[in-house]
């Protein structure tokens, strides 16, 4: 492993915590791996990793019923259930827009509780963040946007969405494949697309633009950032997997390194 600086952090006035890895081992950190900040919304792919590891206990399936009248559990997982970013109104048929949704998400953990008979933050450290080796994240706060993990943590993730170990590669390919394409939405923070990619609880790049990953990255590529300054993504074109914590509200400063800083990190690391 390399302890490394990027050069695309220099002058970001908060905390800079990156971190690269490939399907065996980390590649390369800026930081301490081991300090714990908040995930926001990157907690939504983890969380989408409990609902599928779920699926494929076959305690629930994605075609049935959860969220609002018509919606399934697919709906939730690619926020195409109609409802808000927060609060319980519908404002959409399910499937007819992609509309960005904490509230959906809540509703998956909670969907997955009653299956299970335990707290979704029960399942996540039993089911995924205990035998996946986690031991720095925190699952008990809200699914869609409260967990709190450090690097180390999220590159573990990251070897797992490359080579799943919880669930099968197959259930992984439909996680990271578009869902409902053509959908128009928002991508907070970046504006309105005609066609907002989304997977199963990971966003894709697609051809948005502007976007928190630089221009250069394929379609398929796949991850989210968080509402904290944070993001998590899989470039399975090189094989890699990065994240980014910093802890503090995002905003223009985490806008301007962003795409730089994920182009410096495949042009260092992804042919590796």
């Amino acid at each position: 492993m390399e302890t490394t600086t990027f050069a695309a952090t220099d002058g970001f006035p908060h905390t800079a915590l990156v971190g690269v890895t490939d399907p065996e081992h980390t590649i390369a950190v800026q930081g301490d791996v081991h300090t714990a900040l908040a995930l926001a919304s990157v907690s939504k792919p983890l969380s989408a990793w409990g609902v599928l590891v779920a699926v494929e206990r076959a305690l629930i399936d994605l075609d049935e019923p959860a969220g609002p009248d018509g919606s399934t559990v697919l709906n939730l997982l690619d926020h195409t259930s109609g409802l808000p970013f927060e609060g319980e109104q519908p404002q959409a048929a399910p499937g007819a827009r992609r509309i960005y949704s904490n509230t959906g998400f809540d509703a998956l953990g909670a969907h997955v509780a009653q299956a299970a008979g335990m707290t979704f933050s029960d399942w996540m450290l039993r089911e995924v963040a205990q035998p996946l080796g986690m031991t720095e994240i925190n699952v008990t706060g809200r699914p869609s946007a409260g967990y709190t993990a450090s690097i180390a943590d999220l590159l573990i993730f990251g070897r797992e969405v490359l080579r799943p170990t919880l669930i099968p590669a197959a259930l992984r390919d439909l996680a990271l494949a578009v869902s409902q394409p053509g959908l128009r939405g928002v991508v907070p923070g970046y504006g309105s697309f005609d066609d907002n990619q989304w997977g199963l609880g990971f966003e894709r790049k697609g051809t948005k633009s502007p976007h928190w990953l630089s221009d250069a990255f394929p379609p398929d590529t796949a991850g989210h950032f968080g509402g904290q300054g944070s993001f998590f993504f899989v470039d399975r074109s090189r094989d890699i997997a990065a994240a980014f914590l910093s802890g503090v509200a995002f905003g223009d400063e985490h806008k301007r390194i962003w795409p730089p800083l994920t182009d410096e990190i495949v042009a260092r690391y992804g042919a590796s």
